[in-house]
């Protein structure tokens, strides 16, 4: 995606203002525990760095130093700045301005201009995230967790060449369980009852309850599961046990580009949860995961088809998904209003 202003009074394709949506969105771009060391990382085509400041906090810059071009994330941390590891130059990690060149005897001639751009960085469920542009919503905060005590632990993230729609899609679709996961989940009817789904603005709720047939899932017993979207990038399931108490997996699709993304995702157990361990957890919640990967790498197109450049056909057991991409136009709608807030110069 181009992020030069649009010279024309052409209409912006549904794609065009995903993209972006996108972009004035919250997405992960590392995780908490990789941070010991620098980390490179990719957000809708931008080179950035993540790394941890000597305070213990995290940062996002631009990865490129303006100096020659080397990349900061194979640098080193001094105190509040990412070194260069070519030459050494310093970049402060919130503010961007350089603050030592050493090849200078004078640090005051270092070049006034010379700095890197820096974003927001904000760690949440086990992972940082980060947004690219003046964001259009809070980050996530599901209702549903408040009050309770999670502990998160956050698995390896997947590498996917879908968009960041079709991997929450996947995610919320209850229809294809009896063909792809039939290993983790047993014997799973085909016929899917009547969903209760309820969209509010760009969030998508659904409860459902779970049988946990004889597969994998069968060792906590059955459950009610509520399901929570937020467009564009946020998908979980939180599980209610009657006698274990909470336990959640949540998926994070972080677009590397418009058609892959890098699937940062975790589970988080109650503090006082009496089901399986959260390493236990994430396991089967891997299984899920690596059970639909062959499948949904092959879709195609690999993203929602916003301009209907393809036919699709849907019938009631899609319902979440509808609502789902209801609820991502509504925040295009939502970044439209505020780019001609801001002078009608989307980005």
């Amino acid at each position: 995606m181009s992020t030069s202003p649009r010279t024309t009074d052409t209409p912006m394709t549904k794609r065009e203002q995903a993209e972006r949506a996108m972009r004035h969105s919250w997405f992960p771009v590392a995780r908490s525990v990789d941070l010991e060391t620098p980390e490179p990382a990719v957000l809708l085509g931008e080179q950035l760095v993540v790394f941890r400041d000597a305070d213990g906090v995290a940062r996002v810059t631009a990865r490129r130093c303006p100096h020659r071009g080397a990349d900061l994330s194979q640098g080193k941390v001094t105190g509040g700045s990412i070194g260069c590891p070519y030459h050494g130059w310093r970049f402060d990690g919130a503010e961007g301005g350089c603050t030592y060149v050493p090849s200078l005897p004078d640090q005051s001639k270092i070049p006034p201009k010379a700095a890197i751009r820096t974003y927001p960085a904000v760690e949440r469920f086990g992972h940082v995230w980060t947004v690219l542009e003046e964001p259009v919503t809070e980050l996530y905060d599901p209702e549903e967790w408040r009050g309770h005590d999670l502990v998160w632990l956050a698995a390896n993230p997947l590498n996917s060449p879908t968009g960041v729609a079709a991997a929450i899609e996947n995610f919320r679709d209850v229809a294809h369980f009896p063909f792809v996961h039939q290993v983790s989940m047993g014997p799973t009817p085909e016929v899917v009852e009547p969903l209760q789904v309820r969209r509010d603005g760009i969030d998508v709720h659904m409860e459902r309850p779970l049988d946990a047939g004889n597969g994998d899932w069968a060792n906590q017993g059955d459950c009610m599961m509520s399901y929570h979207c937020t467009a564009p990038g946020f998908a979980s399931i939180s599980y209610h046990y009657e006698q274990a108490g909470l336990r959640v997996v949540a998926g994070f699709p972080s677009p590397v580009g418009y058609e892959q993304v890098k699937i940062f995702w975790g589970v988080a157990n109650d503090r006082d949860f009496k089901g399986d361990s959260l390493e236990e957890c994430l396991r089967i919640e891997e299984m899920v995961y690596l059970e639909d990967m062959p499948v949904v790498e092959n879709l195609s197109p690999r993203e929602v088809p916003w301009d209907a450049e393809v036919p699709e056909f849907s019938v009631p057991a899609d319902l979440f998904t509808i609502n789902y991409r209801r609820a991502f136009v509504e925040l295009m709608n939502r970044t439209a209003k505020q780019a001609d807030a801001a002078g009608g110069t989307p980005s």
